[in-house]
């Protein structure tokens, strides 16, 4: 780097991160006076969220040589999922309805049709901007962007793969894809404060959504009790046990598909989302989550799972922030432009759709996420509305994988059409 963080140890990073999270949290629980009036506008996740952002933007921290979103997202991560599926109540996340899928898929639709749509506004005015022949050319970039946005890490290495863009080039799209969509999730968040309001708006029916709520709360309420030094050493133990378990099956799994299926194997293929250990590290640790909670284990909530595992979201929203600097913005504002387009179709279908289905803005906001964000923040918004429902965040987003390489090709192909026109 050019320009080395003021802090580059990551012990002094996460004293940094915790110092904020903490500040944040006791600020949020002032009842009375500015910071209750200040809470009613801003929700404290965007805080957790912007706050990292902006040290990294000032050059005191950076997520390029920082292994604590690593760490957050290998480790907390799953762990979180765990401990918040303890108690699920499947059957409620069922009775959600398909309203659920439906905002999906329509946030799915917008990225597919938002591609080439960004491309012919922008080459309206900016026609070298989606420019370029062969391995240069703008849309083959774009497509890895799609694959992110869709699916995951490895569905934009496929396209990368697929559509051989020009390595050399490819930093430039992994920045259009990390600022313009972490600029999406902080509205996102920011909406949560308001969600309420926009409900009222979409006149949508959250009445399933209040009813798992009430239901996981009352549970909880009726077991709670003062944990222990053992209760609290048992939830750890259930929850990085799990976690254990998920990376080791995930490798022995991402191994056996890649040995035995040469398509898995490919990454120009289709199905290379199948060899990814992430992808399955995630699935396992939901599983395990959700067979724990047909078991005792489930009334570890009464002793505070759910909020371990609030804690270690809040430490993974905080070094997601990490990865956005504010002050490459209007670095390469061609693409930019392009990319804020295209996130804009996606958002504006999306409220379309929210308003003619009147789904609740819980399901407008993690349809997205499960697509643009993925398995790492997906979970991160559905349990800012309540830890109940994070397990719908990770549902979603493993469908995106799955869905993800074939939705970025067709966007690929729409956006290499585009750009002759």
């Amino acid at each position: 780097m050019e320009n080395p963080p003021v802090f580059t140890n990551d012990a002094i990073v996460l004293g940094l991160l915790m110092l904020v999270l903490g500040l944040v949290f006791y600020t949020e629980s002032r009842k009375t006076g500015f910071w209750a009036k200040f809470y009613r506008f801003v929700p404290a996740i965007l805080l957790c969220y912007m706050i990292p952002a902006i040290f990294n933007s000032l050059g005191w921290i950076s997520d390029e040589l920082s292994q604590l979103y690593f760490v957050a997202s290998r480790y907390l991560l799953p762990a979180s999922l765990v401990l918040f599926t303890l108690s699920i109540d499947l059957k409620g996340i069922f009775n959600l309805g398909p309203k659920a899928l439906i905002m999906f898929l329509t946030g799915t639709f917008g990225i597919i049709i938002g591609g080439p749509l960004a491309i012919l506004l922008i080459s309206a005015f900016s026609p070298e901007t989606v420019g370029g022949v062969g391995p240069d050319a703008v849309w083959r970039g774009l497509a890895t962007i799609a694959g992110s946005w869709i699916g995951g890490g490895a569905n934009q290495a496929a396209m990368l793969e697929i559509f051989e863009y020009n390595p050399e080039k490819f930093g430039g799209m992994v920045l259009v894809d990390i600022v313009v969509a972490n600029i999406w999730m902080a509205i996102i968040l920011l909406g949560i404060g308001k969600n309420r309001k926009i409900d009222q708006w979409l006149k949508a029916d959250s009445s399933a959504i209040e009813e798992l709520k009430e239901k996981v709360s009352s549970f909880a309420e009726k077991i709670s009790r003062n944990p222990s030094t053992a209760d609290l050493m048992i939830i750890l133990a259930l929850a990085f046990t799990a976690v254990g378990i998920s990376h080791w099956a995930a490798e022995g799994m991402s191994n056996f598909l890649k040995n035995t299926f040469e398509a898995v194997d490919n990454k120009e293929s289709a199905l290379s989302s199948f060899g990814s250990k992430f992808f399955w590290m995630i699935t396992f640790a939901t599983v395990i989550g959700i067979i724990l909670s047909y078991t005792k284990a489930r009334n570890y909530e009464g002793a505070g799972a759910s909020k371990i595992g609030s804690v270690f979201i809040f430490i993974l929203v905080a070094s997601i922030g990490m990865k956005m600097d504010l002050g490459k913005i209007l670095e390469n504002p061609g693409l930019i432009a392009i990319g804020l387009v295209w996130m804009t179709i996606h958002a504006g279908l999306l409220i379309l759709v929210a308003k003619l289905i009147k789904a609740p803005y819980f399901f407008l906001a993690v349809g997205s996420q499960a697509n643009v964000g993925g398995a790492a923040s997906a979970p991160v918004v559905a349990a800012a509305f309540h830890p109940s429902l994070a397990t719908v965040g990770v549902l979603l987003a493993v469908f995106g994988y799955v869905v993800g390489t074939y939705g970025a090709m067709f966007c690929a192909y729409l956006m290499e059409i585009a750009s002759k026109v």
